[in-house]
């Protein structure tokens, strides 16, 4: 976990550009769920989540980053399972109002694939007012702040050169990159006891800057309701694993009466 500071007296770091959304007055349930890794690799969890865009009767659904393994560039779109994800994401769109914000995966989903699929980019972090409470919603990643080797990279990466210098390689020279970072992160992941927590004085911080008491994020796939302090919480989106034993997919669920987590592996 991420050391804190309590001084009231400090001085609130790593303030965003804060984007705000309100929910239409129709809307009467909005769906949040994170942290899917889809790929070629996952059809269990892909065919989870195309169930749940059928069936859900929620008016929207947010869905907050690392929806994809990895994400190369937008021409990946038209490769078999990149297709297959397309076809279910835009049927998805025509029967309810789909959002997309980037994760640490799949930050180089751009505007082709949104407008093939339906979808609605979010900046990270977006401040939704929905049924008279405001919401901050963020991947989650911006907040890990011990971790000083991500936060370097994740500036690296985000950066328009950076981007630009790798989308102008051919698909097949992306897709490699693409491996090669996903085994680094595997291979760093297991000689690490505790993968760093978002840290708890900046996540009030940005509370405070949204006016919002609540944040919904994932990143993390640590599922629980994280008590800050002041008034504050975090509410953690659990990462889906159709593939596990047991397997996980859950999502949170806004409604006028709250918020509540669904697990949908126990439904039906």
């Amino acid at each position: 976990m991420c050391p804190t500071t309590t001084s009231s007296s400090r001085v609130p770091r790593n303030l965003p550009e804060l984007h705000e959304l309100s929910a239409p007055a129709a809307w009467r349930r909005i769906d949040f769920l994170s942290d899917l890794h889809l790929s070629p690799d996952t059809p269990a969890t892909l065919a989870a989540l195309e169930a749940h865009l059928q069936e859900t009767a929620a008016e929207a659904v947010f869905l907050l980053g690392d929806i994809f393994e990895v994400w190369v560039g937008d021409d990946a779109r038209f490769d078999p399972f990149e297709a297959q994800c397309v076809a279910m994401l835009r049927a998805a769109s025509e029967r309810l109002s789909l959002f997309f914000m980037a994760g640490n995966r799949d930050f180089l989903l751009g505007e082709a694939m949104a407008a093939d699929c339906g979808m609605t980019l979010l900046p990270d972090p977006t401040v939704l007012d929905a049924f008279g409470q405001r919401w901050l919603l963020t991947h989650g990643d911006a907040l890990c702040l011990e971790d000083t080797q991500y936060q370097a990279f994740r500036a690296q990466v985000r950066s328009p050169e950076w981007q630009a210098a790798l989308l102008a390689k051919p698909l097949a020279e992306r897709r490699e990159i693409g491996r090669q970072m996903r085994a680094a992160s595997q291979a760093r992941g297991k000689t690490m006891e505790l993968w760093a927590d978002l840290d708890t004085e900046t996540s009030k911080d940005w509370l405070r800057a949204a006016g919002a008491v609540a944040m919904i994020h994932g990143h993390t796939h640590r599922p629980a309701v994280n008590e800050l302090g002041d008034g504050f919480r975090r509410y953690v989106l659990s990462d889906w694993d159709l593939e596990a034993a047991p397997p996980r997919a859950d999502i949170l669920r806004l409604r006028h009466a709250g918020l509540r987590r669904i697990d949908l592996c126990s439904v039906g």
